[in-house]
């Protein structure tokens, strides 16, 4: 089973999601069936102190309604109010969402709660259980009906970005980082997640063959005797300072931009129209002409300017 999957929303965005695993929905279940279970024997113990003072047909009735909601309404209460998480998903981090990412609805709670019901309660959860692991996002009936899918909201966590060793800052400042790609720095960074945590010869080897392929593609190389992971370390670590400086520069520029088309300022214009330099403005008065020039003569009567 895969536990990582795509789901394409409704703005026909691919999002990758976390596909819950079938050993941690099993748990979710059991902490539900317990909790279950334990109403379910309250319910029995309720109608039975009450049986003396009621009749056997309503006895009867009362512990199939309170059956059917302890059964039945309690998940789907809990998936409506909670947006798709039960008591049990809520201890192990699992929600239920629709196949494009959104939150369940009560229609798709239902359909769930229903296809429970006939899932674990009357086969014992054999349904569910080859559904599931026949199915690519490990969907049991409930699932498929409803169009829902259950995942993982807790994250595996995320190791700190490597820190650069002081000595080798100056160096890494000249590196050449256009051909890195992506796939490559992830490796480095997983192998520094936890070379610690390796033998010796695995890290040293691990750590050759990974600085071998960085090398490839990162120029200038290494000050001789630095060893591979405090190289890689100094790589990852001069990557992500020049990713942020971009990403600051970015923020600043978007910051400083040219405000919205009619104001004063916008797209080098002096004034909003009906200011002075504006059209329909008073035009400006001509300049003055120079000592020991004649003014250019004016119009005749007839309105006839001479050129000047």
């Amino acid at each position: 089973m895969r536990s990582v999957s795509e789901v394409v929303t409704g703005e026909a965005v691919v999002v990758e999601v976390r596909v819950a695993q079938l050993s941690s929905r099993a748990l979710a279940f059991l902490i539900d069936w317990l909790i279950q279970m334990t109403l379910l024997i309250g319910v029995y113990l309720l109608v039975a102190y009450a049986s003396p003072i009621v009749d056997d047909a309503l006895a009867v009735g009362l512990n199939i309604l309170l059956t059917v909601l302890v059964i039945v309404a309690y998940p789907v209460a809990f998936e409506t109010i909670s947006r798709g998480r039960s008591v049990g998903k809520l201890a192990l981090g699992l929600r239920v969402v629709s196949d494009d990412g959104g939150p369940e609805r009560f229609r798709q709670a239902l359909f769930r709660g229903l296809a429970g019901f006939v899932e674990f309660w009357m086969f014992a959860g054999a349904p569910a259980l080859i559904t599931s692991l026949a199915n690519e996002k490990g969907k049991r009936l409930g699932d498929v009906f409803s169009g829902t899918i259950v995942i993982g909201e807790r994250g595996p966590r995320q190791s700190p970005p490597p820190v650069m060793p002081p000595h080798l800052a100056s160096w890494a400042a000249t590196l050449e980082l256009s051909q890195l790609t992506d796939e490559l720095a992830g490796a480095a960074r997983q192998y520094l997640s936890r070379w610690h945590q390796l033998a010796p010869a695995v890290q040293h080897e691990m750590g050759t063959r990974i600085s071998a392929q960085v090398m490839s593609r990162v120029t200038p190389p290494p000050p001789p005797g630095v060893p591979p992971h405090a190289y890689l370390a100094a790589v990852l670590a001069e990557r992500r300072r020049r990713t942020e400086i971009r990403l600051t520069r970015a923020q600043a520029r978007r910051s400083t931009m040219p405000p919205a088309y009619g104001t004063p300022s916008a797209y080098g214009i002096p004034g909003a129209y009906g200011t002075s330099g504006a059209y329909g403005a008073t035009p400006a008065p001509a300049a003055a002409h120079g000592p020991g020039q004649a003014p250019p003569p004016g119009p005749t009567p007839e309105g006839f300017v001479p050129p000047t």
